[in-house]
């Protein structure tokens, strides 16, 4: 198949000004889908699939070309995927399964060669595995007067076994076990929890709860405290539906050790600051806490106060935190300054230190950002943790 290429000439700002080309090779394509259009999509335009300006054109001898200009660029290194119009329509390996975008580090002119492995929509829509279950599509939360699907991880023997297992009860039900199921800002990556669990000689029970559908809400209904940028926050009555209705039906209708030391929470951004907050307010409840990138910076000092609070810690002083945070987790406040990801856990980390003293790991990716694929590739880490030590 003859090459077809694009060229990316941009200019972005890191030290000094500086302009760099970008000239991306794609050595060859699916035979399925031959007529379609083909998009790019990256950190470029905030990762719309399937934007207009971004339609690669066709020539006459059947390659693509795409050439685009960019004033500014949101970072010195470029991230892209292919899509044919939709995040369902992505391009994948060819097993087809989602990887990372592809990277080009711009600190010169620099030529990649790229090869596009298969389309998602030519495999099976749902990567579940056959052990994850849905527990309730409308399981009732009196609390906030509203309904939400739940699904639940059961280990493979769990039928014959007898056995009692762990639970870990996780946010954003949505993306933990089905590409299907997931939405992204570079598409639906799921976290894999499923074929982790698979691959382990010690599985545990997982719940997993869906975050509200329309992703403004979910925010407020992650939000523990009120704060200048919502005045709704629907945390404590959510935390309450966990530990008061959710985990007593669980541990009723499910062979489970409902001890605190075999009882983790875990969630990602607002979700792992939920699971922060779960773990100070419920200290006799959640044991094991897994807060991957948690969004401390949009809590306006809540949680820090919170922790600063905390006057009995015995039971505190019992658990066990893990953390993770990547390091190209930057985010720009309102007032135009930047926060890191690592500054914000390590602060956390250090009052939780100083006040009650519990077991805490941490867990730095060195060019980690802010996605699913990056909690994906952590998730094993604290799932191990975790299994090898609960009930301790």
């Amino acid at each position: 198949m003859k090459y077809w290429q694009f060229i990316l000439s941009l200019l972005f700002s890191v030290s000094v000004s500086a302009q760099h080309t970008l000239t991306v090779h794609v050595t060859s394509l699916p035979d399925s889908h031959a007529d379609e259009d083909i998009f790019i999509s990256g950190n470029f335009n905030m990762w719309r699939p399937n934007e207009d300006s971004m339609k690669l054109s066709k020539n006459p001898d059947g390659t693509y070309s795409f050439s685009l200009y960019f004033k500014d660029v949101p970072s010195d290194r470029l991230e892209f995927k292919f899509t044919r119009g939709s995040w369902q329509t992505s391009e994948c390996t060819q097993k087809g399964r989602l990887e990372a975008p592809r990277l080009a580090l711009l600190e010169k002119d620099t030529t990649i060669s790229c090869a596009i492995e298969g389309w998602r929509d030519d495999f099976p829509a749902s990567t579940a595995s056959e052990n994850v279950h849905i527990l309730d599509t409308a399981f009732y939360i009196p609390q906030l007067d509203r309904r939400r699907q739940i699904w639940i991880y059961l280990p493979k023997d769990y039928q014959t076994s007898g056995k009692k297992y762990p639970v870990l009860y996780m946010h954003d039900g949505q993306h933990l076990f089905d590409e299907a199921t997931s939405v992204g800002r570079i598409g639906p990556v799921e976290w894999s929890v499923d074929e982790t669990l698979d691959n382990s000689e010690t599985p545990c029970i997982i719940v997993g709860i869906n975050h509200n559908p329309d992703m403004k809400k979910r925010v407020t209904e992650y939000y523990y405290h009120p704060n200048e940028d919502s005045a709704v926050a629907e945390g404590k009555a959510y935390l309450e539906f966990i530990t008061r209705t959710l985990k007593p039906y669980v541990d009723k209708n499910y062979r489970t050790l409902s001890d605190k030391s075999n009882t983790g929470i875990a969630g990602s951004s607002m979700g792992g600051l939920i699971s922060l907050y779960a773990g100070i307010k419920y200290p006799k409840t959640f044991g094991w806490m897994g807060l991957f990138s948690p969004s401390v910076w949009l809590d306006y000092g809540n949680i820090e106060n919170d922790i600063s609070q905390l006057k009995k810690s015995r039971h505190i002083n019992k658990q066990h935190y893990f953390f993770y945070a990547g390091k190209s987790e930057n985010r720009q406040k309102k007032d135009k300054t930047f926060v890191n990801m690592t500054d914000d856990v390590n602060r956390v980390i250090g009052l939780l230190k100083e006040k009650a003293q519990p077991e805490i790991q941490l867990s730095v990716h060195p060019t980690g950002r802010h996605g699913a694929l990056y909690w994906r590739e952590a998730f094993p880490a604290f799932y191990n943790w975790f299994i090898q030590n609960a009930g301790k």
